[in-house]
């Protein structure tokens, strides 16, 4: 800066003899008078010309000069401070996509499974199925060995033979009955006409009329036990029909084409009426599988919806699968919305009860904001992020959560999109310092 200062008093004090100088000559053409009318000598014209390169001269190390030297020392100064400010790495405030996957476990199930029970009550004779065998539907599973049953038969049919004797008989003698009904009103009448003449006492008349309604109410009884015979035929032909089908019930049929789960019996072994468990089928073809659904997702979940079904023991296979019905309701323990998934298994490779994640392709309205992992801060039990603004100054913000994506997170309040936060904050980025962000680059999110 001195070396700057002497050589600007020094291109002063030269202009300042060039000015007078010129000065000098002014006055000497003037003295001479008519020449200075003839134009300017070299000399002057050199003096000129020297004065107009030291004003260039002056003006490039008074005015440009300077102003540069101040610029540099400026952007030193800056490149100091910038130097001086704490790197911290930053991460973009994100939109997640309109669509997301939204996989959840679940365990693969029959849409058609029933226990076959034993309808008769004996022994097994034959055993026909064993487990994994596939069966039609009305395929005879087993045979029970019944005597009793063909016992009851023989003497259901005997009480059927015996109720549709009783109707005969009954019915015989509701027609002797009514043929005894005709004789008593024709004596009825006959003494009511000799009683009309005198001939006989009315005491005699009257035991004749009520031997004819004696007679009248004896036709009605015998009519009532001619419908009591026919009902007791039909109980005794229902209790044979019954029989007939307990015993057909000796011979176990499938109810369904399905697979056998289960054989809890073997040849030989007793079972019990109702009680016993004999096969348990399933129906393979198609499977079903249960989902509990978050409530945040619940209102995305239609029937309908595609999903895809992958096993992670088949590595590599993935099924397509369709929603079929919902629950249409929360469980107010988990709060979770109950979704039943059908998939074809016209493969043969699925098999109930194996675990599966079921991957469905969820669409939202209005998708949330994402944040990566480890800009996350809690503090107190406060959930916040550290915001850095434009100029770098950082600022604490508090933000409301929604679903953790492992890597990401689902921010519901506190941010806005393209805002930039702190990765991994230490204890130096407090609220208000000023810092130099450094952008880091992280996938996107899922």
């Amino acid at each position: 800066m001195n070396e700057l200062n002497t050589s600007e008093e020094r291109l002063r004090e030269e202009v300042e003899d060039l000015k007078r100088q010129l000065e000098q000559q002014k006055q000497e053409l003037a003295a001479r008078g008519g020449k200075a009318a003839a134009g300017p000598t070299g000399r002057t014209l050199a003096v000129v010309l020297l004065l107009l390169v030291a004003l260039a001269v002056a003006g490039y190390f008074l005015g440009y000069a300077p102003r540069q030297h101040r610029e540099q020392v400026l952007a030193a100064e800056s490149r100091a401070s910038s130097r001086s400010l704490l790197e911290v790495n930053v991460a973009e405030v994100k939109r997640s996509g309109a669509q997301t996957n939204l996989v959840l476990p679940g365990s693969i199930e029959a849409v058609t499974e029933a226990p076959v029970l034993a309808r008769a009550s004996g022994y097994i004779r034959k055993r026909s199925v064993d487990i994994g065998d596939r069966v039609a539907a009305g395929q005879v599973l087993a045979e029970i060995e019944a005597p009793e049953i063909e016992q009851q038969i023989r003497q259901a049919k005997a009480q059927v033979d015996q109720a549709a004797s009783a109707i005969q008989q009954a019915q015989a003698n509701l027609v002797q009955g009514q043929a005894n009904l005709q004789l008593a009103e024709v004596t009825k009448d006959r003494w009511q006409k000799l009683f009309d003449k005198g001939v006989v006492s009315r005491q005699e008349n009257d035991t004749y009329r009520a031997q004819w309604t004696a007679q009248q109410a004896n036709v009605d009884a015998l009519g009532k036990a001619v419908a009591a015979a026919r009902s007791n035929l039909g109980a005794a032909e229902a209790n044979l029909a019954r029989l007939n089908d307990l015993q057909s019930y000796q011979t176990v049929r499938a109810p369904f084409a399905g697979v056998i789960t289960l054989r809890n019996v073997d040849s030989g072994a007793l079972v019990t009426e109702g009680t016993t468990l004999l096969y348990r089928i399933a129906q393979a073809d198609r499977l079903r599988t249960y989902l509990n659904v978050p409530q945040a997702d619940a209102d995305s979940v239609r029937p309908g919806q595609t999903a895809t079904l992958v096993i992670p023991d088949l590595a590599g296979r993935k099924f397509p699968a369709v929603v079929t019905r919902t629950a249409n309701a929360l469980d107010p323990a988990s709060r979770t919305l109950l979704v039943e998934v059908q998939a074809s298994n016209s493969s043969g490779l699925l098999m109930p009860g194996m675990y599966a994640q079921v991957d469905l392709a969820v669409p939202r309205k209005e998708p949330p904001l994402v944040i990566p992992g480890d800009t996350l801060v809690v503090r107190d039990n406060v959930t916040q992020v550290a915001v850095v603004s434009g100029d770098g100054t950082v600022h604490y913000q508090r933000i409301q959560l929604g679903r953790d994506l492992g890597d990401r997170l689902e921010v519901l309040s506190g941010l806005e999109q393209g805002q930039l936060l702190a990765v991994n904050p230490s204890d130096s980025v407090r609220d208000g310092v000023k810092v130099k962000p450094v952008r880091t680059e992280k996938p996107a999110a899922p």
